[in-house]
C-alpha cells in the first residue's frame, strides 16, 4: 500500500508540475504565456525530478506504466506488482490534472484556443501521421528507459554492486539526472509529438479534460489517444531489452 500510494503521489506531483507549465505557456493571460518550448521542457525535467525526490526512496519512482512494464519485461520488477503501480499511476495523473485546472480556472475561459487547452492535458501531434507518430513516441520511450536502467547501473557501479532504484532514486543527484534525461528527451525528440512517453502522463488528464467542465474545451481526441499509450508502453519494452542485451 506504500508503494501504491508513493506512485499515486509521485506521478500526481510530475502531472501538477509539468501540464502546469504548458499551462503557463499556452493559456491566455497568464505570466508565461507563450514562452517557449524550452520553458515547457525544462519544466517537465524538472518536475519529474523532483518527482523522483519525493518518492524514489518509497516505490523507485517509476511514476510511469513504460518504466514499469520495461523493468518487469527484463526481470526486475515483478509482474504482479505492475497492474497495482499503473492503476496508482492513473489515478495520481488525472488527480493531477484536476489541480492543473483548479489552478488555471480563470484562464480557461479567457482562452479561445480549444487545442491550446487540450494540450494543457494530453500530447498531439503538430503534423497528424499515425505511424510516424506512433515511431517517435516508441524512440523517445526506450531512450528514457534505457537511460533510466544506465543511470542506475551506474549508481550501482559506484556502490560497489547492483542496488535498487528505491535506493538509486532516493537522493545525490540521480533524481535531477532523470530530469535532465526527460528534459533531453523533449528538446530532441518532443518535437512531432510533444513526447507523451508515459501513457499515464497522457491517459489519465486527457480523462480529466473530457470529465471536467472547461469552458469551450473542444474534443479530447481519443482518435489519437492510443498512440501516446502504446508508443510508450513497446518503447519501454524496446529500451530495455536494449541495455540488457548490452549487458551493461
Amino acid at each position: 500500500m506504500e508503494a501504491f500510494l508513493a506512485e499515486l503521489v509521485g506521478t500526481c506531483i510530475l502531472v501538477i508540475l509539468g501540464d502546469g507549465v504548458v499551462a503557463n505557456v499556452v493559456l491566455a493571460r497568464t505570466k508565461g504565456h507563450q514562452s517557449g518550448w524550452i520553458v515547457i521542457t525544462a519544466g517537465w525535467g524538472l518536475g519529474v525530478a523532483v518527482a523522483v525526490y519525493c518518492v524514489g526512496r518509497i516505490s523507485g519512482a517509476h511514476i510511469n506504466p513504460a518504466v514499469t512494464v520495461g523493468l518487469a519485461s527484463i526481470g526486475q520488477f515483478p509482474w504482479s506488482d505492475v497492474a497495482p503501480y499503473v492503476a496508482a499511476q492513473m489515478i495520481g495523473a488525472f488527480l493531477g490534472a484536476v489541480v492543473v485546472w483548479l489552478s488555471y480556472r480563470p484562464h480557461w475561459a479567457a482562452t479561445d484556443d480549444t487545442a491550446a487547452k487540450l494540450a494543457v492535458f494530453s500530447t498531439g501531434p503538430e503534423i497528424r501521421s499515425p505511424g510516424s507518430n506512433f515511431v517517435t513516441e516508441i524512440v523517445g520511450t526506450a531512450v528514457l528507459v534505457f537511460g533510466v536502467l544506465a543511470i542506475a547501473a551506474n549508481a550501482g557501479e559506484m556502490a560497489g554492486g547492483s542496488v535498487d532504484l528505491s535506493s538509486v532514486f532516493a537522493t545525490g543527484l540521480n533524481p535531477l539526472l532523470v530530469g535532465v534525461l526527460v528534459w533531453s528527451i523533449g528538446l530532441s525528440l518532443g518535437g512531432p509529438t510533444g513526447y507523451a512517453i508515459n501513457p499515464a502522463r497522457d491517459l489519465g488528464p486527457r480523462l480529466a479534460h473530457a470529465l471536467l467542465p472547461i469552458a469551450g474545451k473542444g474534443s479530447s481526441d481519443w482518435g489519437y489517444a492510443w498512440i501516446p499509450v502504446v508508443g510508450p508502453l513497446a518503447g519501454g519494452v524496446l529500451g530495455a531489452l536494449v541495455f540488457q542485451a548490452l549487458g551493461w
